[in-house]
């Protein structure tokens, strides 16, 4: 993309220093960016690469250094000023107004607006940028009618609509098929031809190697190399981001299939809004392999998981669990049959953030005996159960008392997965496990996904991740329009022809319209051994 770095670049962060009680996010961290270039920036999580970008987004004030936009020394004191530089960023965390419309969200905080702005114009241009770059989403839905998915779709949407000459986008691949991964790099390549830059955060070091013109990796809070991505490559990357080699392949055993655990049958049920969101899903998942769930967000795969964990009801259809039925059970009920839940937004739903690490781990387990007797809980005994799942899932936190939002993403998602592996009587519903994980991070992740497959345990996973589902999954199955349009084994899985499935396009032959109990398993044993 950008063949100079003769001139001076757009932006240069400087010495950058920003300290929390007790923590050092950035030390003294320095940063160019030149225009007409993607700058990919790696690190694992709590490594302090969301600290520099807020510091640069006016959402935090360093403590130490300068930044300088256009040569000019600036003060960003808000991201109105950001944006009034020109900076944009989709945030991990989305910061957008759930009681709000899409279009709504994309004009907030826009100057020169009237008091009732003309929105119609807004969703006309919001629908030509979706159609444009492949983001399509409702311009007239509210934020929470949304899954993760496509709350991301809508933020890099309003950077897309207000122009901005310095994009940072923070895992914004997650919601798109391979084939649409690959106009983004179109996209891209255009923006940066007109003179824009991009900062690019992601933990998929094969897309930095398609991206980005230069890559900086932080470590520890500070700025451990940059490297010329020509000159480098993912194994060099990963190594500077964890400090120790990483391996790329995982230890996957055979898959050694036990009886069904989960097994849904002719599915149908209603989405936020009101309309059809599962079309006659029936799937099977057996004791001791993990079947992956592949498709666009919105596609019926949030619907699904909450299905199965008792979070919303079903039209018609039944869900078995270990043989019992739990059709519109209730979430304690589903956890009591052997449900497991990894939940997609994992800082909402997953976790409650001013608890303690001790208590949040506690959550399942504190209705037994061994940690309350009636209402009277027992926080020792929660404690040490907290201290022993902390060194055995390598939880990096202060204490067991520390609340748990000050925890980087990465150890929250251990967090979730230490409760709920711990609690695991059988089934496992993943959504989105490693989604904005390091790659040391998503190796530990997809690591433990396979020692519960190993024991014995039924994983549903559901990922937009097509190289972790064709990593870890026996089986893939691919949903579009909230159908099942095709179930194949990993080992025969191609992704090209998965991403064409996600985009609507349906095999020749499905085997995964099941319409009994019998013939699902059938299916499942045939699609197993294929």
């Amino acid at each position: 993309m950008t063949e100079s770095r003769t001139r001076d670049p757009i932006l240069r962060m400087r010495g950058i220093t920003k300290r929390f009680p007790g923590v050092l996010a950035n030390d003294h961290i320095d940063l160019k960016l030149f225009e007409g270039e993607v700058l990919a920036l790696l690190g694992e999580n709590g490594a302090g690469k969301s600290t520099l970008m807020n510091v640069l987004c006016g959402l935090y004030r360093p403590d130490e250094g300068a930044i300088t936009v256009q040569g000019d020394l600036v003060d960003i004191q808000s991201p109105r000023d950001a944006y009034d530089l020109g900076i944009g960023m989709v945030h991990q965390n989305f910061m957008l107004v759930e009681t709000m419309t899409v279009a709504e969200n994309v004009v907030l905080g826009l100057q020169g607006l009237s008091f009732q702005p003309e929105l119609r114009h807004v969703k006309r241009r919001l629908e030509a940028l979706g159609e444009q770059y492949g983001l399509q989403v409702d311009p007239d839905a509210y934020i929470w009618q949304l899954s993760v998915g496509e709350q991301q779709r809508v933020e890099i949407l309003k950077l897309l609509y207000r122009d901005v000459d310095i994009l940072i986008l923070d895992e914004p691949t997650a919601v798109l098929t391979p084939q649409e991964v690959d106009d983004l790099v179109e996209v891209l390549r255009r923006v940066v031809k007109e003179g824009k830059a991009a900062i690019f955060i992601t933990h998929k070091l094969r897309e930095v190697m398609m991206f980005s013109d230069r890559v900086t990796v932080l470590r520890g809070g500070k700025n451990v190399a940059t490297r010329s991505t020509s000159e480098t490559s993912p194994e060099e990357l990963a190594r500077l981001m964890v400090g120790r080699e990483v391996l790329f392949q995982l230890d996957k055993t055979a898959c050694e299939l036990g009886g069904a655990v989960l097994e849904v049958e002719d599915l149908e049920a209603l989405n936020d809004k009101g309309l059809p969101a599962l079309r006659g899903v029936s799937l099977t998942v057996r004791a001791g392999e993990i079947v992956g769930i592949a498709g666009v967000a919105g596609n019926g795969q949030r619907e699904l998981a909450e299905v199965i964990t008792g979070l919303r009801d079903v039209v018609d259809g039944e869900v078995y669990v270990n043989d019992n039925c739990i059709t519109n059970c209730s979430p304690l009920r589903a956890i009591q049959a052997g449900v497991s839940h990894v939940p997609e937004d994992r800082v909402e739903m997953g976790l409650v953030g001013d608890m303690s690490v001790a208590e949040n781990l506690a959550l399942k387990a504190y209705r037994t005996s061994e940690f309350s007797r009636g209402p009277v809980l027992h926080p020792t005994r929660m404690r040490f159960f907290a201290e022993d799942l902390i060194d055995g899932f390598d939880i990096a936190t202060p204490g067991p008392e520390t609340r748990v939002k000050f925890l980087s993403g990465g150890n929250l998602q251990k967090a979730i997965l230490a409760r709920e592996l711990t609690a695991c009587e059988g089934l496992l519903v993943a959504v989105h496990p490693t989604r904005g994980l390091d790659v040391g991070a998503t190796e530990t992740v997809r690591d433990l996904l396979l020692k519960q497959r190993e024991e014995g345990t039924a994983v549903l996973l559901i990922s937009e991740d097509l190289d972790e589902l064709m990593e870890v999954s026996d089986r893939i199955a691919v949903m579009f329009e909230g159908e099942i349009v095709g179930i194949v084994p990993t080992e025969e899985a191609d992704i090209d022809a998965i991403g064409l499935m996600m985009a609507g396009e349906q095999p020749r032959s499905s085997k995964s319209r099941s319409r009994s109990r019998s013939g699902t398993q059938s299916q499942t044993q045939e699609g197993a051994a294929g």
